[in-house]
């Protein structure tokens, strides 16, 4: 790539803008957007600080500008994929200025792809992070433009297919007047490690998970007998161990009920070891410490893309636990949504990871009234799946191929100012108008009486229906009028 790059159009970035008044929705593509005050941010900012910490709102907000970049990475191969390289790479500085982060000028961009080798400078004026650190917080010692920095990276990674590590060399929070930042490899920068904390992800439910491993490791040496049989005279208990031992044979699904601290994981692990699948893994999910909006994800998997911020495809605790023994615990406290696809899980043995649905198909998805039932979702489900590209999300015309257009929408014109923009069916009319063979004072005429007479007369109602004065109607009926030799409209009201 060039040292020197100059910026091609960015019509093709604001046609696909658009303001969509009657959903309540901003559109670039099919990702939703929206307009955020910066102060709302600054003061997000401030609150992280100044109760995590400098150093864990560093990570957290850098996260959040990295995922967004890797998004707008994919969304400039699939927008400018037949155009070339530099301009395709140039969406994401182009997305940042149309987006309002900064002003973006490239100072020097050296690649090359198939050795893997990326050097790049840019200059960032009106920086809106830097702005809002120094409302909130004053000068800052450090750098302190996270979220654009991540953005950067993650941008950059995601064309590079290696981690690429943007830092700043002058930051405007600090008193500059622009910020400067240098980005390569990370592997490349002599702190590189120190760094690669922030873009790494740091689940808690993965820690939770690896301390449950070390417990139940812990467990297994100390307290061996627990892994074996059970020890118990009781008529109650012989009743009960002798269910467990014949269901072990089986491959059914068995339900351990009892107050807290009977034993059930006791049973459970008995279970396992007197089952065929001995040698296999025992997973043991609690299911009351898992959040109700990761559920899902932990125990059937996620496939990259799934969701924001799933960029690699990971394994649910039932693949983990495959060949071997699931051990659900408090399953009572699951959400009942997850409760009724775990439910479908064990009735049919079959599991899939969740499958990404564009937030345009997936606000299509929660509309539509759905005549046809379950049927028809589980349906369309399925055409999305087929007929979504490898790694891709599902898109709003992958399920709903007829989908109409809103009717009101606008985009940004080339000075920046909002315009109108024609809907599908706008322009389906105005063509078959123009086909008509009608003159202009022919068209009009035939609206303007149309209108009053579905308002039954009453050139007030037609007014309001046409968007204009009852003054102006009556004067545009008269001048029909008396262009065609006919009796102008009367008015009942």
């Amino acid at each position: 790539m060039d040292a020197h790059l100059k910026y091609p159009a960015d019509a093709d970035l604001r046609g696909l803008l658009r303001f969509t008044p009657d959903e309540g929705a901003i559109w670039l593509g099919d990702r939703r957007m929206v307009l955020l005050h910066t102060a709302a941010l600054g003061a997000l900012r401030h609150d992280l600080i100044t109760s995590v910490g400098p150093e864990h709102a560093k990570r957290v907000l850098t996260r959040m500008g990295y995922a967004s970049g890797l998004r707008d990475a994919e969304f400039a191969k699939r927008l400018r994929g037949e155009r070339s390289w530099n301009e395709m790479f140039l969406v994401g500085p182009q997305l940042h200025m149309l987006e309002g982060a900064a002003k973006v000028t490239p100072v020097q961009t050296d690649i090359d792809l198939d050795a893997g080798k990326f050097y790049g400078e840019y200059r960032w004026d009106h920086c809106w992070e830097a702005y809002a650190h120094r409302e909130k917080l004053g000068l800052a010692e450090e750098p302190a433009c996270w979220i654009l920095l991540g953005y950067a990276s993650g941008y950059t990674s995601a064309f590079m297919g290696r981690l690429v590590l943007f830092k700043e060399t002058t930051c405007a929070a600090c008193g500059a007047d622009h910020c400067h930042i240098v980005g390569r490899p990370i592997d490349e920068w002599p702190d590189g490690d120190v760094h690669r904390t922030y873009f790494e992800p740091d689940s808690l439910l993965e820690k939770i998970d690896a301390l449950q491993q070390q417990v139940q490791a812990l467990r297994s040496s100390l307290e061996p007998a627990a892994q074996g049989a059970l020890i118990g005279s009781a008529p109650s208990f012989r009743r009960a161990y002798e269910l467990l031992r014949k269901a072990a044979g089986t491959q059914v699904t068995v339900l351990l009920t009892g107050e807290t601290g009977v034993g059930k994981e006791r049973f459970a692990r008995a279970l396992h070891e007197l089952s065929e699948r001995r040698t296999g893994p025992f997973v043991a999910v609690n299911c009351a410490a898992l959040p109700g909006e990761l559920i899902e994800a932990e125990l059937f998997g996620v496939e990259k893309g799934g969701y924001t911020g799933a960029h690699a495809s990971r394994a649910g605790r039932f693949e983990r636990a495959d060949g071997g023994t699931l051990f659900l615990d408090e399953i009572g406290e699951m959400p009942l949504a997850a409760q009724a696809k775990l439910l479908r899980a064990l009735q049919e043995g079959e599991i899939e990871r969740i499958a990404g649905i564009s937030e345009r198909a997936m606000q299509a998805l929660a509309t539509h009234p759905w005549p046809g039932n379950v049927r028809e979702l589980e349906n369309l489900i399925e055409r999305g799946v087929i007929l979504a590209a490898q790694d891709g999300p599902i898109e709003l015309e992958h399920v709903f191929p007829e989908a109409p257009e809103p009717q009101r929408q606008a985009g940004l014109g080339p000075q920046g100012r909002l315009a109108d923009v024609d809907s599908r069916e706008q322009r389906d009319l105005l063509d078959r108008v123009l086909d008509c063979g009608m003159s202009l004072d022919q068209l009009e005429q035939r609206v303007l009486e149309a209108a009053v007479s579905a308002a039954g007369g009453n050139l007030s109602a037609a007014a309001r229906r046409l968007g204009i004065t009852r003054p102006q109607l009556a004067y545009r009926l008269k001048r029909a009028a008396e262009a065609s030799g006919s009796p102008a409209a009367a008015d009942p009201a």
